[in-house]
């Protein structure tokens, strides 16, 4: 049996030490497809934030086995992303090539030759010279997406990667998430749209700040553990106690 590639351990997630995520043990098996789901102010992102590794642990551990953290990628909700930024949509997915490249090197021929393949890949041939300020929101995720595949990561983060967007795109980009999944990747990614989740995702961790079920998919969200997940959201407080862990 292969190992998990990421894993928690007890892990507690906060800001200023109040806590925003408890005491989470799991893991990621390679090549799975998690879902992290859960109503609104459950942590999600602030989960994710974590395996990016932008989030020290107030507790407990994040674990990587066989991958670092140069292997991860991590795309996050589309209104964190500074569209004003003057860069063009070659220039935003190029920089999935740093790996290879260096921060500061030079972008060679077989680097170039995979951005162009996966501009080309997210239905963006033709938009290579346009700035990021000028595509839709679903244009300018289909280039995030196009940057996540030039980085060739082992494990990828994506938060909230369907929101605001057509549902064409979607199923694009769905496509290709699919794709990474065959290839052995490890996706893991927030989502609030539990049906998207049960039709692409056969593994979900529903989480309430604390984890209320993580595990197949239909168990997870099955209606009880649904409606734990609100209840237990419902009744924290921003001025919960301070961590002591």
């Amino acid at each position: 049996m292969v190992g998990p590639v990421v894993s928690l351990d007890n892990l507690t997630l906060g800001y200023r030490r109040h806590p925003a995520v408890h005491h989470v043990t799991g893991s990621f098996a390679p090549g799975s497809l998690t879902a992290i789901a859960g109503p609104n102010g459950a942590g999600k992102s602030t989960l994710l934030k974590a395996l990016a590794g932008e989030l020290k642990p107030l507790s407990g551990r994040i674990r990587l086995d066989g991958v670092r953290r140069r292997d991860i990628a991590y795309l996050p909700q589309l209104a964190a992303i500074d569209r004003t930024f003057p860069m063009t949509v070659l220039d935003l997915v190029a920089l999935g090539a740093w790996r290879s490249a260096g921060l500061f090197g030079a972008i060679g021929k077989a680097d170039m030759a995979r951005v162009l393949r996966a501009i080309e890949t997210v239905g963006l041939g033709g938009f290579e010279a346009r700035t990021v300020g000028t595509l839709s929101g679903g244009q300018l995720q289909r280039a995030l997406f196009a940057r996540v595949l030039v980085q060739d990561a082992k494990v990828i983060l994506l938060d909230e990667p369907f929101a605001a967007i057509d549902q064409h795109t979607t199923s694009d980009l769905l496509a290709i998430l699919q794709r990474w999944g065959s290839e052995g990747r490890t996706v893991i990614a927030v989502l609030h749209d539990h049906e998207a989740v049960r039709a692409h995702f056969p593994q979900t961790l529903l989480l309430a700040r604390e984890c209320v079920a993580w595990g197949a998919t239909a168990e997870a969200l099955n209606a009880e553990h649904l409606l734990e997940a609100r209840r237990m959201c419902e009744a924290f407080h921003d001025d919960a106690a301070v961590c002591a862990a």
